[in-house]
């Protein structure tokens, strides 16, 4: 019996430490924010609809560019026995978001298992171990992995083409990102271009046998979007070739906010990677077989920082393989240990590492323990800070959650709840919403007087004065980061977001006792 539980953790030890902590951000942060809302949305849908596409909300609220189902549908099926079962006991909703969280998170550790056992086979059981310690010590890998993002649907398929890569198969690498870049994100195209053209200078493929052995993939992507799109959409549709349009040939997406060029390597990288980011740059200096796997994810990034237009998560494919670069350069660096050259090389490292937050520059301490020790602590001392800003960073599922708890009122038939813009794209999605009497209204573009005629119940809303209603209680989320130079040295400093109005011409709600809304 110990001898098969002790071959079940050699097995899968790693999974469960990488999953144990995805679960615990599922659980801890469940709701979701507006670049999910497309996805959750869906799985919605199609779970509690399910053919009645008229009640579907991208019919009523489409969205700036319309995304593929394909991602959605698929999770929705590894979730629906779970969704049943929570069904069958009656249980709240948002037992259901935690569950197709869950199944997406199952998916992606899935393929990052793959890669990873490729990455034990050509570098090794330590490399594999580094690989997977760098992983769990950062913060925005496994919290996104459980987030309905076309990103993290493009990350699934890519971890595949990165283990295809590492294994030597390099037409199902191509493959892989063909169908990532046609179905979930477009942009994976400045991922598949550099790798192409690697293996061709490379002679590791031919252009005649690529054509060959992708046309079919390609033409079998593009026809198996459009038939399952246009059928959700009632139209004739390809998402990503719309998202393609919008993005790279209107340039639309500036319209969003811009950054400089240099962002993803000054700040995402730096804030995606923590340790990793200068054991990455150290891995390809040492080990010449690194280099070849982290050109094309350079590139992939370089090219990126060319669109106005930056995210983190829109880099996030790219993760995975910057961290093998820095699993190689922390096992040499372990390999090492009692080498004068090595600990002088690693001090001047840490004294380069930094972390960026709130426009400051925090270093690391580099000082008595191991340099890897120090990597990893400074890993884990920003994974908790960024755990704890995002866990008050969605107030508006946290507002609903209590007027649900406390908002009931017995003697009334229907409680109806409008919730403006902000609160929909903060928070709130139809996975938190409660069966009857609760009845929910999304509609925008309504003025502020014109409140009090709709008969609203409550009101959730980033104003602080509504004509008509009465601030009942109010929901505080993070705000910003502030250094001090006492103890601690990091401060989360929160405010208040938005509000919970009553209406005042219902006398029960104002005999609840409510916390305020100052």
């Amino acid at each position: 019996m110990a001898s098969k539980s002790s071959q079940f953790l050699r097995s899968y030890g790693y999974d469960l430490l990488l999953g144990s902590i995805a679960a615990f951000y599922v659980f801890a942060v469940p709701y979701t924010k507006v670049e999910e809302s497309f996805n959750i949305q869906a799985m919605h849908d199609i779970l509690y609809h399910k053919h009645r596409l008229e009640n579907y909300d991208h019919l009523e609220f489409p969205g700036v560019v319309p995304r593929t189902f394909i991602g959605a549908l698929i999770v929705s099926v590894l979730a629906s026995p779970i969704v049943g079962v929570i069904n069958l006991l009656r249980l709240s909703k948002i037992y259901a978001l935690i569950a197709v969280r869950l199944a997406l998170g199952c998916v992606v550790l899935s393929t990052l298992r793959f890669f990873r056992v490729q990455v034990r086979h050509k570098f090794g059981h330590q490399v594999e171990a580094f690989f997977v310690i760098l992983t769990a010590l950062q913060f925005h890998l496994l919290f996104y992995c459980t987030r309905p993002l076309p990103n993290i649907l493009a990350l699934a398929v890519a971890n595949m083409a990165y283990a295809y890569w590492l294994r030597g198969n390099f037409y199902k690498a191509l493959n892989c990102l063909i169908f990532a870049t046609i179905v979930f994100r477009c942009d994976m195209l400045l991922l598949l271009c550099p790798l192409a053209l690697e293996l061709l200078l490379t002679r590791s493929i031919s252009l005649c046998k690529a054509i060959k052995y992708c046309i079919g993939p390609t033409l079998l992507s593009i026809g198996f979007t459009i038939m399952v799109d246009s059928i959700m959409w009632k139209k004739i549709l390809w998402p990503e070739f719309e998202v393609f349009w919008f993005n790279s040939v209107l340039n639309r997406s500036s319209e969003w906010g811009t950054h400089s060029f240099h962002w993803y390597f000054t700040s995402a990288l730096p804030r995606s990677l923590l340790a990793a980011y200068p054991l990455f740059l150290l891995g390809v200096l040492i080990d010449r077989r690194v280099l070849v796997f982290v050109l094309p994810v350079f590139s992939f990034i370089l090219l990126y920082s060319k669109l106005p237009h930056k995210e983190l998560r829109f880099i996030i494919s790219s993760v995975p393989m910057l961290n093998l670069s820095a699993a190689v350069a922390a096992n040499r660096i372990y390999n090492n240990r009692k080498k004068t050259l090595w600990k002088f090389l690693n001090l001047i490292m840490l004294g380069l590492f930094f972390i960026r937050l709130d426009g400051h520059f925090i270093c690391c301490h580099k000082y008595v323990l191991h340099p890897n020790i120090l990597f990893f602590l400074c890993s884990l001392g920003c994974t908790l800070v960024f755990f704890l800003a995002s866990y008050d960073n969605y107030p508006s599922g946290n507002a609903l959650k209590d007027l649900h708890q406390i908002g009931h009122l017995n003697n009334t038939d229907e409680l109806w709840v409008h919730i403006d813009t902000f609160s929909a794209m903060n928070g709130i999605s139809r996975f938190c919403e409660n069966d009857s009497p609760w009845r929910y209204s999304k509609e925008e573009g309504i003025p502020l007087e014109e409140f009090f005629r709709r008969n609203f119940t409550y009101l959730v809303s980033e104003q602080l004065d509504v004509d008509g209603f009465k601030c009942l209680q109010h929901a505080s989320g993070f705000s910003r980061v502030r250094l001090q130079s006492s103890l601690p040295p990091i401060i989360l400093v929160k405010e208040p977001k938005l509000y919970i109005h009553g209406n005042t011409k219902i006398k029960d709600i104002m005999q609840i006792n409510w916390a305020g809304c100052f």
